[in-house]
């Protein structure tokens, strides 16, 4: 039975490669002309992992979630601000 930390350690290493992977890929296409299709599909997909929304759960489960209302209300929204400086319209 492998201990918690091996596993966690798995994943670092796992995370580490691949980034090595796609740091190897970006800096080929930048300084190498024969750089072909190969280094181009890994930067673009590592980019492209990279902007992958992976953290996001449902608005019900999230724990310190905003009510739908709270942001209007603090901004006073169709209302004067409390400075009295600026009106927004809806």
């Amino acid at each position: 039975m492998a201990h918690w930390g091996s596993r966690h350690w798995g994943v670092r290493g796992a995370v580490l490669g691949l980034g090595a992977l796609w740091w190897w890929a970006v800096l080929r296409l930048l300084a190498t002309p024969e750089a072909g299709a190969l280094e181009a599909a890994v930067a673009a997909g590592g980019w492209g992992l990279s902007v992958l929304p992976v953290h996001c759960v449902p608005k019900g489960r999230a724990r310190g979630v905003v009510g739908a209302g709270r942001w209007r209300k603090v901004w006073g929204v169709g209302k004067a601000v409390s400075r009295g400086m600026v009106e927004r319209r809806g």
